[in-house]
């Protein structure tokens, strides 16, 4: 979907097509979805469609932006906590990882778990995020871009993993085990340093 005029008709019916396509999402896999269903569900014409997507990926895109709550407002660098306390991570959304700050919102849980997505949906979680992610990683241990990447990358799939577990619920266990994998993660990069 490229940057066309939003007036309020356009954003209502993106609204209406992205519902249309978590509706469709809790009903059947990524895989059995297509524009003609979307825009039966949607009750729009293919024509409106196209108006405001190329096609379906267009779709699952900006509804996994979404969800995640990609935004572009801020380039700072993320600081990566030594040690963060378990409360911290409840009081202070933005350190959790991408994709453990989805478990707010419901209706997205079942677009997380479809196992045809989940290489798709953390590709774009890494691409999103790289960019303040691996400076961190780098000024934390001394590792090269390639080195922190490749932390980066293991990291962001065993988070996703977790998450999946819990089926993107956060509760106490949720919480515990965030906990003790960033301490895991943080012991980790406090060897390397030392190294």
């Amino acid at each position: 979907m490229d940057n066309r005029k939003t007036d309020r008709r356009t954003i209502y019916t993106i609204n209406v097509i992205k519902d249309a396509f978590l509706e469709l999402i809790d009903k059947e896999p990524y895989s059995k979805i297509n524009v003609a269903k979307l825009c039966r569900k949607a009750e729009i014409t293919r024509s409106t469609f196209y108006l405001h997507f190329d096609n379906l990926t267009d779709v699952l895109n900006v509804v996994l932006d979404d969800a995640l709550l990609f935004t572009n407002e801020s380039d700072e660098i993320p600081t990566i906590e030594k040690k963060p306390a378990l409360n911290s991570f409840e009081e202070n959304e933005s350190l959790i990882p991408a994709c453990q700050r989805v478990a707010d919102s419901p209706k997205y849980r079942n677009l997380l778990m479809d196992p045809s997505l989940n290489d798709y949906i953390i590709g774009r979680i890494i691409a999103h995020e790289k960019p303040k992610v691996i400076p961190a990683i780098q000024k934390r241990t001394g590792f090269s871009k390639s080195e922190a990447e490749a932390l980066f990358v293991y990291s962001i799939h065993g988070s996703f993993a977790i998450n999946k577990k819990h089926h993107f619920v956060k509760d106490k266990s949720w919480y515990h085990e965030l906990q003790l994998l960033n301490q895991f993660t943080s012991a980790g990069y406090d060897i390397f340093k030392g190294a």
